[in-house]
């Protein structure tokens, strides 16, 4: 009998009161690595840690990969049979070897900052005792007039060490900035690239300190391909939700932890056509929209104040690009030097 290669840990996003022992193969990593202390300006990337550093599920045994994250790990903008499915259902269906499967756990939700990732979603992660747990998220950080690039990276660190310190190999991505995802005029798209670039420079100093399974999705040949999008631009649609999880796919298969076959690259599924995204844009897009405008407008608009105050008095961008800077560097160095 086939197997499905894909179960849900447990409905509504409950987490098993036991979790089944080792898969047959798998091999628990040795520790965490020692811990380097980068600098602002030379960040690590995590392609220089070394590949058989970490060890995971063998050839031969199922996997418990748990999703960590935002609405881009929920799956919004790839629904299927009326529920979002996304990059992670997909990597996980090839992730173990024929006669296996894998049992996954999806606890990302939409809105969500890097703070409900620590403080909610981590603990029932750990309980899950996964094999692969994949943590992406910050833009929402990034989106708020509270942004801080110090308990953000607090917060990111605080959630890699308890799964890697579980045994979990971790999985990162850097993201695209929303100002250039949505088209955002200069004065306002330059402070939101400002923090994005930020929040990139954390995840890879973290990616390179836990030797985690590192994505580049803020590359040019990602953003600038609009057939990767939804009508609202800041998520993926199908055929991008499936870039995601192939490119996943392909550097877990390089360390031997990826074991089935890659998603297929072709979507299933029609893509949205313009009725569609005019009924988004005048429903959910509004809604989200409303919500954005009452937390994040107010500060975004004295960013762009800012910003164009220093472009009038001939200083351009570099007092504010500076600020930034120092912001990270302070960061990091208190998070990677403890």
């Amino acid at each position: 009998m086939t197997r499905d290669p894909v179960t849900v840990a447990a409905a509504a996003g409950r987490v098993p009161a036991q979790c089944p022992g080792p898969a047959p193969g798998f091999v628990p990593h040795p520790g965490p690595a020692p811990r380097p202390t980068p600098s602002a300006a030379s960040a690590p990337s995590a392609a220089s840690a070394p590949s058989a550093a970490r060890s995971g599920p063998g050839a031969a045994g199922a996997v418990r990969f748990v999703a960590l994250g935002d609405s881009l790990s929920e799956g919004v903008g790839d629904r299927v049979d009326g529920a979002w499915r996304g990059w992670a259902r997909l990597l996980a269906a090839g992730l173990p070897a024929d006669g296996w499967e894998t049992t996954f756990l999806n606890l990302a939700v939409s809105g969500a900052l890097s703070a409900d990732v620590a403080e909610r979603q981590a603990p029932r992660a750990l309980a899950f005792e996964p094999h692969l747990a994949s943590v992406v998220v910050g833009v929402n950080d990034t989106l708020r007039r509270t942004f801080d690039i110090a308990l953000l990276a607090r917060h990111l660190d605080r959630v890699c060490a308890d799964l890697d310190a579980a045994g979990a190999v971790l999985l990162t991505a850097c993201l695209p900035d929303p100002g250039r995802m949505l088209g955002l005029p200069p004065p306002l798209a330059r402070p939101l690239a400002r923090r994005q670039r930020s929040v990139n420079a954390v995840v890879h100093a973290l990616s390179a300190r836990y030797r985690a399974v590192h994505l580049h999705l803020a590359d040019a040949a990602w953003t600038e391909n609009r057939a990767l999008w939804s009508a609202d631009r800041l998520h993926p649609g199908e055929r991008g939700h499936r870039a995601v999880a192939e490119g996943f796919h392909r550097l877990l298969a390089e360390r031997g932890l990826a074991h089935g076959a890659p998603p297929a690259r072709e979507p299933a599924q029609p893509p949205p056509g313009r009725a569609e995204a005019a009924l988004w844009l005048a429903t959910a897009g509004t809604g989200w929209l409303l919500r954005r405008s009452r937390d994040l407008l107010p500060q975004l608009l004295l960013l762009a104040g800012a910003e164009l105050r220093h472009w009038a008095d001939g200083s351009g961008p570099a007092p504010l690009d500076a600020r930034a800077d120092d912001a990270l560097a302070a960061a990091l160095a208190a998070t990677m030097g403890r």
